[in-house]
């Protein structure tokens, strides 16, 4: 059984949460010889969290990367050798599973690796030396000095590089400060590699670290293609749809297979918060469908369950200005040119006075530390389907179609997309 991950992007929202969540339910239906699990690669929102714990769903386990570690090549061996035990137990192990190294322990308390080079080398010196001594020394006699060990969670590239500039045949493995196994030469013979299903984006600058030492399986998005290459052909499910949670939903239609009232309520939270509970203009009538059908297994109203989520979202006077930007915001390069874009949503725009100087502030911070040239935050008021853009200095600013309040604040009255409506207008605005 092989282990695949499913996850959304760096920054994840509620529909990159819940789309990973429930489609890893489903791939668990369809394939029941490997094992999925959701994954998140970033960490959530404010609001996320409020509407989830509300909800009373449960996110996935954070995973910052897929970077091969030493953890997915130790070895460990249930065999416990004292270091005052004779030698002739060693030999003993040798004989059926002939380790190149065997973890040793004093009292209970692992304290280091005998190899079979401490073994050589102990008998050459007493040959060396014409010793004459017929007694079988302990294992502490033949034990040479160790060597510092390497973490459960050390890269693997790293760990190799580690153990080929040791003349040891192998090293302890610690997680922390207590002993976990041991790595010799052959576990490094080849790297392992994860393999992934990639939710609600593509492009590897907003995916999970370490995409590129991954076997990609699938792509399951609502975006513009920017994709990896792969060495083989993987499934795509690429739709233009207002949310992933609704590809998710057909996927499930097209396997015959109903979601529980459960895998509905996620699914419906995704797909209400990716489309603004169906007022965005990315909004399909798949989506409004798929909505209605979703809300008919978990018996609620679309329009009441939406509303009641986005309640329980926190306002952004009470949060960390430059935590909020980022806490959902993507990164894009197009003609030449850097660009980040943001985007939080509320449920008043009335409070704007009390952070609005505080963001243009955070927002620059921003730019200046992921070397951005132009980076802006939407803040949308899914009540009144209007939003507030809050901009760095750019000069691409001045041809965007929005009314200026005062120095990188821009009113952008209707406008609630940002892929549909704000990013085509940031890109032609650049070839100006």
């Amino acid at each position: 059984m092989g282990i695949i991950y499913i996850t959304g992007h760096r920054n994840p929202d509620l529909d990159s949460i819940c789309s990973a969540t429930v489609y890893a339910s489903l791939k668990r239906r369809l394939d029941p010889h490997n094992s999925y699990i959701a994954i998140r690669c970033g960490h959530l929102s404010e609001s996320s969290k409020k509407i989830l714990e509300a909800l009373g769903i449960s996110a996935p386990p954070y995973k910052p990367d897929l970077y091969p570690k030493v953890s997915d090549v130790m070895l460990t061996t249930h065999e416990r050798l004292e270091a005052d035990q004779p030698l002739s137990e060693v030999a003993k192990i040798y004989k059926d599973t002939n380790p190149s190294v065997t973890p040793i322990y004093d009292n209970g308390v692992f304290c280091g690796l005998l190899s079979v080079d401490d073994i050589s080398s102990w008998y050459m010196s007493q040959l060396s030396e014409n010793v004459e001594d017929r007694r079988i020394p302990t294992i502490r006699e033949v034990m040479r000095e160790q060597e510092a060990p390497v973490q459960v969670s050390s890269l693997f590239e790293e760990a190799k590089i580690s153990l080929s500039q040791s003349k040891k045949r192998g090293l302890a493995v610690f997680n922390g400060s207590k002993y976990a196994g041991f790595v010799t030469r052959r576990c490094f013979l080849k790297s392992p590699k994860y393999s992934v299903i990639l939710v609600d984006h593509n492009e590897p600058k907003q995916s999970i670290k370490g995409i590129e030492k991954a076997e990609l399986v699938e792509i399951i998005d609502h975006h513009r293609l920017d994709a990896i290459k792969t060495d083989l052909p993987i499934f795509i499910d690429a739709e233009p749809l207002g949310s992933t949670c609704t590809i998710v939903y057909q996927l499930f239609i097209r396997n015959k297979v109903t979601p529980n009232k459960e895998e509905a309520k996620v699914l419906l939270t995704g797909m209400l918060a990716d489309t603004l509970v169906l007022k965005s203009p990315t909004t399909t009538a798949v989506d409004v469908s798929s909505a209605k059908a979703l809300a008919e297994i978990c018996n609620v109203d679309v329009q009441e369950f939406g509303h009641t989520m986005f309640s329980h979202m926190a306002s952004l006077s009470s949060q960390d200005p430059e935590t909020a930007i980022l806490s959902d915001f993507k990164r894009y390069s197009e003609r030449g040119t850097n660009i980040g874009i943001g985007q939080c949503e509320v449920t008043t725009l009335k409070d704007l006075n009390e952070y609005k100087d505080a963001f243009v502030t955070a927002l620059n911070d921003v730019r200046i530390k992921n070397n951005l040239d132009w980076a802006v935050v939407m803040v949308t008021d899914v009540m009144k389907e209007d939003s507030i853009l809050f901009t760095t200095d750019y000069r691409a600013v001045r041809f965007l179609p929005y009314t200026v309040v005062e120095p990188g604040i821009l009113d952008m009255p209707g406008v609630l997309s940002r892929k549909k409506q704000l990013l085509p207008e940031m890109i032609y605005t650049l070839g100006m």
